[in-house]
């Protein structure tokens, strides 16, 4: 079987985690903050870092320190995982789904303008396969109407807008380190921001509410004597997680090869196939995460790669399908996208030969 995805942990993470060991300090500690630190460094940013357990904590804190909660409503486009609605329902607020342009698969800024109310606090655009175009549009609405932007960028990191890498810049930015991400610390996620209120309440809010812990933290102490003032959740990243996320962070630049290689192949082959058509997607700026095509018989040619153990998958169903988050409208052209999308095998270990075997089988299945 052709995997679809898959972590590459070479010798080096495990020699890290069992440094780690070693140490017999687990939880939040230095390794954190140095973690912290060279994300930081690589993105060459004055927003501030902090780390949490994984990607959808991340947005769930930064929704909550800006105290959204109950009658407030978040705009976000309906194609994304299901993640990016349940970190705005957690907060009480409601999620907006809105629609996706058919070429980008990016946040249909027009659409989400008609959708703003008293009620709308924030827009939540999803960098859908790693890619971001259509951001300037998002910032320019934000601040006609006053809303907050929190970039769900949990599949850019080591990507590229306009030149400059996610995460440089931006209201507040959201990254996912999951198992299968551009790099992993095995879960985890962090939060970026300018903004030096929200970071200090997600730094708390991580650790439990706990004020200031997060200095006691990075000194391998505990805070015994402390206030909490505000709610605050279990989603701080541990040592483990770190160690595994620095070592994955000194890589980026081989992944980032590897990946666009992967793009770049399957670009030149179906570029020129009728039943194919490619997203508006500009690989040599991006770190492709997944490789998304939309494709003639999308359930066909699903069924055939399947049949001869190529794994494929469909990113993804749209929230406003799921029961939780059904709305009063439809959103056509995200339901058109959503029946003909399919992603193609695309991580670091993919082999040229099993790559070849992908695009021979989807060109026999169509000849």
């Amino acid at each position: 079987m052709i995997r679809l995805s898959k972590s590459s942990i070479s010798d080096f993470e495990k020699e890290a985690v069992l440094q780690v060991l070693d140490k017999e300090y687990l939880g939040m500690g230095e390794e954190v903050q140095r973690f912290e630190t060279q994300i930081q460094a690589y993105l060459q940013t004055d927003m501030e870092v902090v780390c949490v357990n994984t990607g959808t904590a991340a947005l769930h804190l930064a929704l909550s320190v800006l105290g959204f909660g109950a009658g407030d409503e978040v705009l976000v486009p309906s194609l994304t995982y299901v993640a990016s609605f349940q970190a705005i329902s957690a907060t009480g607020a409601t999620p907006v789904p809105c629609e996706v342009r058919p070429d980008t698969l990016f946040l249909d800024v027009k659409d989400a303008r008609a959708r703003i109310t008293e009620n709308t606090k924030a827009i939540m655009p999803v960098h859908y396969a790693s890619s971001s175009k259509g951001m300037e549009a998002v910032y320019e609405l934000a601040q006609e109407f006053g809303l907050r932007v929190v970039e769900d960028a949990a599949q850019a990191f080591g990507s590229r807008r306009d030149g400059e890498l996610v995460g440089t810049k931006g209201d507040i930015v959201c990254f996912s380190f999951d198992g299968i991400k551009n790099i992993t610390s095995g879960e985890g996620g962090a939060v970026l921001s300018s903004d030096p209120a929200v970071v200090r309440r997600v730094q708390d809010a991580r650790l439990l509410g706990v004020e200031k812990d997060t200095d006691q933290r990075y000194a391998g102490r505990r805070s015994w004597d402390f206030d909490v003032r505000e709610q605050g959740f279990r989603y701080h990243m541990s040592n483990i997680m770190a160690a595994i996320g620095i070592v994955q962070l000194g890589r980026i630049e081989q992944f980032k090869k590897k990946r666009q290689q992967i793009a770049s192949r399957y670009i030149a082959v179906f570029a020129n196939c009728e039943e194919v058509t490619l997203p508006d997607f500009d690989f040599e700026q991006i770190l492709p995460h997944i490789f998304v095509i939309r494709a003639k018989d999308r359930d066909g040619l699903r069924e055939h790669l399947l049949a001869n153990n190529i794994e494929c998958g469909v990113h993804y169903k749209p929230n406003h399908l799921l029961t939780k988050y059904k709305t009063g409208y439809d959103l056509p052209v995200t339901e058109d996208v959503y029946e003909s999308i399919l992603t193609l095998p695309c991580h670091v270990d993919l082999t040229t030969e099993e790559q070849d075997r992908v695009i021979q089988t989807v060109k026999g299945f169509y000849a």
